[in-house]
């Protein structure tokens, strides 16, 4: 007969254990959780005092920028904030997301000011939430403009044939599965999703013109996909002047009769600064490799159907 002492014993034991298998699984659940979570962020305790919101858009534009486009829309708002530096160093992205990108930039210009300072590249997508500001600077070197649109449509079913491998797609329709990666784009699929980019194009184009009240036949000169750097974009239109952010927000400051000491926030969305998501990168690092966690978990970005992104 078991001794009861050692039987209590054994199943404190298998509670506490338990327990502390349940605490991990809910951790490393809390952890992922935070590391595709952000929190919104108006960096400065600035109520009630004139201020002016800088936006850094940076690398490749998502097509889901929902928190981003919550703070500025909210910033449009706020009394206290008195205009917005829009820095953008980015060869574009999706096209949904650069157009979401760019109705919240120009809601925010029709009711404060917005100055653009460009840094090594602001081509495409980049450009294209660049347009609605009141004044856009550049750097001689900095590659812009390439207004234009590309969607891809890969095709493996040269390699399908040569390893023997034979895909049956059943569609309601000619056009639904166009384009196909098991299939050859047809005529008809190809002449279709022409139709797509030239639609978007013409969205495009329009954006530009309108931001930067040129005509739409001038704009469309000038949009064959090809970039300018800043000292070319100058005299065609595409940018107002060459300078640096310095410069930019000494202009915003003189538009708004704003003395030099009226300071700059940052307007951004932050990541979670909780210890469990740095915590469980480390150990993803160590597993999976450090270069694949930054990659795929930190700078992951979504893009989904037709880009407009300068490709060199």
């Amino acid at each position: 007969m078991a001794d009861p002492d050692l039987v209590t014993d054994r199943l404190r034991l298998r509670r506490r254990l338990l327990f502390w298998r349940a605490a991990a699984v809910g951790a490393f659940v809390l952890a992922w959780l935070g590391i595709g979570g952000h929190m919104l962020v108006h960096h400065g305790a600035l109520v009630g005092r004139d201020h002016l919101v800088r936006v850094r858009v940076a690398g490749i534009i998502g097509s889901d920028n929902r928190k981003l486009i919550d703070l500025i829309d909210a910033a449009a708002k706020a009394k206290a904030i008195r205009g917005m530096v829009l820095s953008v160093d980015s060869p574009g992205g999706s096209v949904s997301g650069g157009e979401a990108l760019h109705d919240a930039v120009a809601r925010f210009a029709a009711r404060k000011p917005v100055v653009v300072t460009m840094g090594g590249v602001a081509a495409s997508a980049g450009y294209m939430i660049s347009v609605p500001a009141q004044r856009i600077f550049a750097g001689q070197s900095t590659l812009t403009g390439s207004i234009g649109v590309i969607m891809q449509a890969p095709d493996v079913s040269g390699l399908l044939d040569r390893v023997g491998v034979r895909v049956d797609e059943l569609v309601s329709g000619p056009m639904k599965g166009q384009p196909s990666v098991v299939q050859p784009l047809s005529p008809e699929g190809r002449q279709m999703l022409q139709g797509v980019v030239a639609d978007l194009f013409d969205q495009f184009v329009t954006m530009v013109a309108d931001g930067r009240h040129m005509p739409v036949d001038r704009v469309r000169s000038l949009a064959d996909g090809r970039p300018y750097t800043g000292r070319q974009a100058l005299p065609l239109g595409l940018v107002d002047q060459i300078g640096t952010e310095r410069d930019a927000v000494a202009w915003l400051k003189r538009k708004e009769h704003l003395s030099d000491t009226t300071p700059v926030v940052d307007l951004k969305v932050a990541r979670s600064r909780s210890w469990i998501p740095r915590l469980t990168r480390s150990m993803l690092g160590v597993i999976l490799g450090e270069e694949w966690v930054g990659s795929v978990v930190s700078q992951g970005v979504a893009l989904d159907g037709a880009l407009a992104i300068w490709k060199p």
